[in-house]
């Protein structure tokens, strides 16, 4: 990573040039700029896998409290962010529970599946014009180190993480992170993870075109490079085509894997929006010597970049990620709010992969239909209160079971953030 870490210290040296923004030149105060919410979220995951799997449901209720403050003024400022989470188990046993696919809850070393989760973190920020540096407890959403928010409770890393917008525009990070904090685990380090380095950025040319590129290092498992090209190009009476490029480059460590095996997978997607409706073709190709992988369970536990970093067209239940697997998507979407349904919006969904080299004999397929319906509360009371209903059916051909295994799933989420001040 010394390279990288040679782009970090330039991007110090960005942060110490005059400012082009307002950024700490506006800043209210440390009390002035603060915000506290809660967050509630009512989970429920049940997959039913067939050829003999064991079928898994997991349900919860979970409470994250966070903490954000203003920066106090003056050239440097200085803030603090905090968050607390607490989720309780509402399903009935272990039985269907467990850690293994779902993830709400860690299993004990009797076997049995925790009751409930508690966790805490905190960090400290300082800004200098439009850069900010932060130390402690983060949520990272970067598409080489994704926190995974896609459970009951959302995973942290441990660490340093600087976020730089000097110029107009182009938005810089860098992070080095020690520790990974699951989901379902109260231990911060539950993860195991060494050590993880990323640096990268986002950049907008114009109003229709935009690029990123990032890089990562999760020590002794794989180095890995990102690349997103984005073009939108608006079209007569509001409509739009938008075309979505992701790719990324893989070389897993010898400390993890002998063979020091890579892997290329890209996707590109193709979305015709008009009016309420949106119509999406994709398509998605892994190559190499291994599958894409974002996470590896090992002897002491989990090592990865977030249970979700994997930033391609066709990731829904499945990632059709195999090894020299090729994937389509059609897709469908539907804004109720032309129709009189405000907040009411529905996804559908089918994607095909094949080419998988699993081990077998012949190269094994596999099928995934996906469908979510959601709605958001737009007024009264309950307003933001928002409700997801997902259902998907995947199907995987005999000689692809060693990469995946199928079965129906059903998700249910209920999410009502609150603002408390």
């Amino acid at each position: 990573m010394s390279k990288q870490w040679a782009c970090l210290i330039a991007l110090g040296l960005t942060a110490a040039t005059p400012a082009l923004g307002a950024g700490q030149s506006e800043a209210k105060g440390f009390i002035e700029d603060s915000s506290l919410n809660l967050f509630l979220r009512n989970a429920y995951i049940s997959r039913d896998y067939k050829q003999g799997n064991q079928d898994k449901a997991e349900w919860g209720q979970g409470a994250v409290l966070n903490f954000s403050s203003g920066f106090t003024q003056g050239t440097v400022g200085f803030g603090v962010d905090a968050f607390g989470l607490y989720a309780v188990r509402l399903d009935g046993g272990s039985g269907r529970a467990g850690a293994a696919g779902i993830d709400f809850f860690r299993v004990d070393n009797n076997g049995d599946v925790e009751r409930d989760v508690a966790r805490a973190g905190a960090s400290i920020k300082l800004r200098f014009s439009n850069t900010v540096l932060a130390y402690g407890d983060l949520r990272p959403t970067l598409p080489v180190l994704n926190h995974d928010a896609s459970r009951l409770m959302p995973e942290s890393f441990t660490g340093t993480m600087i976020t730089s917008n000097e110029i107009e525009g182009l938005t810089l990070h860098a992070g080095r992170f020690h520790a990974e904090a699951r989901k379902s685990d109260e231990n911060r380090d539950g993860g195991r993870l060494k050590a993880i380095d990323l640096i990268g950025g986002r950049y907008q040319f114009n109003d229709v075109f935009s690029g990123a590129l990032y890089a990562s290092d999760i020590e002794d498992v794989l180095e890995r490079q990102y690349i997103n090209l984005n073009y939108m190009r608006p079209l007569a009476q509001g409509d739009s085509l938008t075309l979505d490029f992701n790719g990324y480059n893989t070389k897993q460590d010898k400390e993890f894997d002998p063979d020091e095996g890579r892997n290329r997978i890209w996707s590109l997607a193709a979305t015709y929006a008009t009016g309420p409706h949106a119509f999406t073709v994709a398509h998605q190709r892994s190559s190499g010597d291994v599958g894409f992988n974002y996470g590896f369970y090992q002897s002491e536990g989990w090592v990865g970049n977030g249970g979700s970093t994997i930033f391609l067209a066709n990731s829904f239940w499945s990632d059709f990620n195999a090894k020299d697997e090729r994937s389509w998507q059609l897709s469908y979407a539907v804004d109720f709010t032309e129709y009189g349904a405000p907040g009411l919006s529905y996804v559908v969904a089918y994607v095909r992969g094949d080419n998988i080299d699993a081990g077998a004999p012949s190269r094994g397929k596999e099928r995934e239909w996906f469908n979510q319906l959601s709605y958001k509360v737009q007024s009264g009371a309950a307003k933001d209160l928002s409700i997801r209903l997902r259902a998907s059916f995947l199907r995987v051909s005999e000689d692809a079971r060693a990469y995946n295994s199928e079965g129906n799933e059903i998700r249910v989420f209920v999410d009502y953030p609150l603002n408390l001040f």
